[in-house]
């Protein structure tokens, strides 16, 4: 059995590659990263720093807040952080296909920021990237995709 000290920073190690995914510049002490993504959650800055230094796990609303601003579901945030389990909080059953089934179209790159709620200063990043996944990266002229390691850097 692990730790509280192993869960901290198992679920720490998670979210600092999220966070740099996103563009949260976290590692420099000046890059403001840490400030910016307590602002775009609603949290103190001291909760994300204490998060980082593995000092505390997060409560919840600091959680609820990091999902939002991090554009990922509460439940992994919570389900990674070992507060509860995927048998405590089940999958939803897919919706079935809407589109699909109506005969209408399926809804805009624009559309689904905001159904996934990807943070307002993300979203020129998202539509890029997924209109070059949607499109084939050879047949834009944008620059290519970087590759993402599992550390969450991106590569050379």
């Amino acid at each position: 059995m692990k730790s509280d000290a192993e869960h901290i920073d198992e679920f720490a190690a998670w979210i600092e590659g999220v966070m740099r995914t996103r563009g949260y510049d976290i590692d420099s002490p000046r890059g403001g990263g840490k400030t910016k993504l307590a602002e775009d959650a609603g949290v103190h800055r001291a909760a994300i720093t204490r998060l980082l230094q593995r000092q505390s796990m997060p409560d919840l609303e600091t959680m609820r807040g990091l999902s939002r601003a991090l554009g990922i579901p509460v439940r992994d945030v919570l389900i990674r952080s070992r507060k509860l389990t995927e048998e405590d909080l089940p999958q939803a059953p897919a919706p079935p296909d809407t589109a699909a089934a109506s005969g209408g179209d399926a809804i805009s790159v624009e559309q689904a920021a905001t159904a996934l709620g990807i943070p307002e200063h993300l979203r020129a990043a998202f539509v890029q990237i997924t209109e070059q996944l949607r499109l084939g990266a050879t047949a834009t002229a944008g620059p290519a995709i970087p590759e993402v390691g599992a550390d969450g850097q991106a590569g050379n």
